[in-house]
């Protein structure tokens, strides 16, 4: 394995050394290969295999590999990245060009030219050799009689006894497995082997082009109660929770069927390990450990598309971040503020807790009186950290609940394996730390946290009062739904179209508004209530009979997509939950008319603010911010904790609306695209959307993700911090977006222009700055580069050390250009604003 440069001085000098009758032949050839290995760039390099594993009489020299057996999945060799003056042996993918490294030998000392060779001792022991220096070698604590050094398809390298190839339990003296890199592999265990005391775990590359280890780690600690730990050196950055029997506290998704994965946790007196195996055998799959993002996504290699597909990472989003709420609180992405005290606690500081600042955490509202204490029971949670944690696997739930409240310093317990009706049992004592709460409780693990007597009386009156209201509530819409049936199946209308439509809303608990309602409620649709106008149809302010406001958006019969992105609307906002969401309050659809009926807000769009000069002023820095993290939270919820995966695909000021205290709530759902699982993107030929706001990939190909709704709020959060849109600024005959000029600022480190002046004194300089930074990072020219919700929250909401951004997706343009462009699109216009509604991508 090595740099085709390399090779090609190699190949050079061997023939020159030949006879010049023996040379001429090869003259044509040799200039050949010389001319396309010295101008063609190449990162990484292996050349053809010579052998199968290596004796004690042969050695692995630079140029050779070994190739697994017997599918031939890897290849160990040496190789380079970036720069060919550092070469390295590892194992990569054979037949993967890209991302194919998994294993590195020497990360951390690499040498500088070809004179390196591998060779397998009398003692067993692999030895990498340069310049008759020792640059890494192996170990074993086992006398070897007849060692090979063989890969597996596995992508393990082994040391072996040769006569041990027939057996189906081999020992092996030596393997890679044990000392992964930033890679874990299919069979790979992370964790600890007792009788060695050797701990297992991954480390990160300092960066995709440098193998050298980084200070983010991912292993087991050995608590009573083990558990996996993402670690930043010696501080606790993610915790994915302790095992319980199904799946990690953390990771509830592990307990559906998953079609790829197998997963198992082992904890015994001789190795404590997490392991996972793939259910289909020509799959290929691996978790890498990112230095540079902080995350350790889980990949899938597609044939098809001849690229690795992203399957899950974690940390999953700001409340996996380990400890930031502090002590005796939980974490919630769909609450705000997102961090709350448990039951019966309260903020240790309350001005700090208000201002957002939670790491004190919470104590006892009332102390504890030992003996006369109960449990309360939380449900829907990650459990507290395990490090002070007491595990009897032997008693079941009421045992323990005994054994919790006999010991005064006991303050939480539940069941240590919650598979069928749950067994053995596991005690936390002082603070209860890093506890997450899930959006759908199911997905959630039980913790019986101890209280004081007044406490648990409170909560005993408020569940029976609690009880008598969901009584009340479901009689009373017992009858509501029995007359909106009635009503329903009484006015059905015989047309093929209006069936259709219903027969895809039937199942959805949406209620039905009356057209004469509307009609009333809105003066007859009045211009005079006209209060906005989309890509589908102009909105309307209405009032209804028993006081409340509404805001009606009428969808124009002109447009050939309308009943298709109102059904769209419909089924997705109908099962929204979040702050941060516009709240649908019910439907018409009556004849032509279809008719969508939402809460109204006051306040009304936020670019009526951001872009008006006289408004603006009224957005300070503080209240600008607030927006910026509610618009984060709602666009989290719909990529990361809904019950379905949602894409907008049209995220824009317009389609951010204000509530009477500035909060903001994401609205208009007609144009995007809803996904179960894990699917993350998708592709159209049809094109919809803002153009100013998509990103490159979306508009030129039809190619659209998380990512695409990523680069949306990157454009988003500049025009908030800017007060311009990000249309033309114009440059003598040339065309600069805002992004284009944000971007022509930060690199000459005069960014602060941006900032709006009606913010100017209410700003906080370093914070405004690291929003345009973190705005910059998310219009990235490629999706990959992209930051996902999680680690823009993240990075929003600490003081965390951000990546350099690359180029943004953006194309100066001549003005005439961009007019013909324009003239070009079948279009419909919004206010100062083109809003593609098809465009056949390629």
């Amino acid at each position: 394995m090595l740099s085709t440069k390399l090779l090609a001085i190699e190949v050079l000098k061997t023939i020159l050394k030949k006879p010049a009758s023996v040379m001429e032949p090869f003259i044509h050839f040799l200039m050949n290969i010389i001319v396309y290995t010295l101008f063609v760039p190449s990162l990484i390099v292996f050349v053809a295999a010579d052998t199968k594993f290596i004796a004690q009489s042969q050695s692995l020299s630079y140029g050779k590999t070994i190739v697994s057996s017997p599918r031939g999945t890897f290849e160990l060799g040496f190789f380079n990245v970036g720069n060919p003056n550092k070469i390295y042996l590892g194992i990569r993918y054979k037949n993967i060009p890209i991302q194919n490294v998994v294993w590195v030998a020497n990360g951390g000392n690499p040498i500088n030219d070809s004179s390196a060779t591998l060779k397998l001792n009398s003692s067993g022991g692999l030895v990498l050799t340069h310049n008759n220096m020792v640059v890494w070698s192996t170990s074993s604590s086992k006398n070897a009689q007849d060692p090979v050094a063989e890969l597996l398809d596995s992508g393990n390298l082994v040391i072996r006894e040769k006569n041990e190839a027939e057996l189906e339990v081999k020992e092996y003296l030596w393997q890679s497995f044990d000392y992964p890199s930033n890679t874990m592999l299919a069979g790979m265990k992370v964790g600890w082997d007792l009788k060695r005391n050797l701990s297992i775990r991954l480390i990160a590359w300092k960066s995709f082009d440098d193998p050298s280890p980084g200070d983010l780690s991912w292993g087991v600690t050995l608590h009573p109660y083990p558990e996996i730990y993402m670690m930043k050196g010696t501080k606790k950055y993610h915790r994915v929770g302790p095992w319980n029997g199904l799946r990690f506290s953390g990771r509830p998704e592990m307990a559906d069927k998953d079609p790829i994965y197998h997963y198992e946790f082992v904890s015994n007196k001789e190795e404590v390990y997490y392991t996972w195996t793939l259910k289909q055998t020509n799959l290929l799959s691996k978790l890498v450990l990112n230095q540079t993002t902080q995350e350790r996504p889980r990949y899938v290699w597609s044939e098809t598309e001849k690229s690795w597909m992203f399957y899950t990472t974690m940390p999953e989003d700001y409340c996996d971040r380990y400890g930031v709420c502090g002590a005796n609180s939980y974490c919630s992405t769909s609450a705000y503020p997102m961090c709350q005290c448990l039951k019966g606690f309260v903020p240790k500081s309350p001005e700090k807790w208000n201002s957002m600042g939670w790491t004190q955490g919470c104590v006892l509202q009332h102390p504890l009186s030992c003996k006369t204490d109960g449990f309360a029971l939380v449900g829907g949670l990650k459990v507290p950290d395990t490090k002070d944690t007491f595990v009897d696997e032997s008693i079941d739930l009421e045992q323990c609940r005994t054994k919790c409240l006999n010991d005064c310093s006991c303050m939480a317990y539940t069941n240590s394996n919650i598979r069928g009706e749950g067994s053995g049992c596991v005690m936390w004592f002082g603070d209860l730390f890093d506890i997450k709460l899930y959006p759908v409780l199911e997905k959630g693990q039980g913790l019986y946290i101890r209280l004081p007597p007044s406490e648990l009386e409170s909560i005993r009156h408020k569940k029976k009062s609690k009880i008598i209201i969901a009584t009340s509530a479901a009689a009373t819409l017992g009858v509501i739904f029995g007359i909106y049936f009635i009503y329903r199946r009484n006015i059905a209308d015989k047309s093929k179209t209006k069936e259709n439509i219903k027969r895809q809303l039937k199942d959805l608990d949406v209620p039905l508004f009356d057209l004469a309602t509307i009609t009333a409620a809105t003066d007859s649709f009045s211009l005079n209530n006209k209060i906005g106008q989309g890509g589908f149809g102009p909105v309307y302010k209405g009032k209804l009979v028993d006081g409340r406001e509404i805001g009606v958006k009428r969808l124009s019969s002109r447009s050939g997509q309308g009943i298709v992105e109102f059904i769209t609307e419909v089924k997705l906002i109908a099962k929204l939950q979040h702050r941060n969401l516009v709240k649908l309050l019910g439907c018409c659809i009556k004849g032509q008319e279809k008719l969508l009926v939402y809460e109204y807000l006051v306040n009304g769009s936020l670019d009526c603010f951001i872009f008006d000069q006289i408004k603006g002023k009224l957005l300070d820095w503080p209240r600008r911010f607030h927006i910026i993290f509610g618009i984060a939270r709602g666009l989290l919820y719909l990529h990361q904790d809904s019950r379905l995966r949602i894409i907008h695909r049209d995220l824009k000021a317009s389609n951010v609306l204000l509530d009477e205290k500035l909060n903001p709530k994401i609205s208009d759902f007609g144009m995007a695209r809803a996904f179960k699982g894990d699917q993350i993107e998708g592709n159209t030929n049809r094109v919809v959307g803002t153009y100013g706001y998509m990103a490159p990939e979306y508009a030129v190909d039809g190619l659209f993700s998380i990512k695409s709704d990523v680069f949306s709020f990157g454009i988003l959060l500049l025009e908030i911090i800017c007060g311009n849109k990000n249309r033309s600024l114009c440059d003598g005959n040339q065309t600069l977006n805002l992004v284009g000029y944000a971007w022509t600022l930060w690199k000459e480190q005069s960014a602060s222009q941006l900032i709006d002046s009606n913010i100017k004194d209410s700003c906080v300089i370093p914070e405004v700055l690291r929003c345009i930074h973190v705005s910059l990072l998310c219009v990235q020219q490629y999706p990959e580069d992209r930051p996902s919700m999680t680690s823009v929250i993240q990075m929003l909401g600490s003081e965390m050390e951000l990546v350099d951004p690359k180029e943004p997706g953006f194309f100066p343009r001549r003005i005439s250009d961009e007019r013909n462009l324009s003239s070009n699109l079948n279009q419909t216009t919004s206010i100062d604003e083109l809003t593609i509604t098809s465009l056949n991508g390629r």
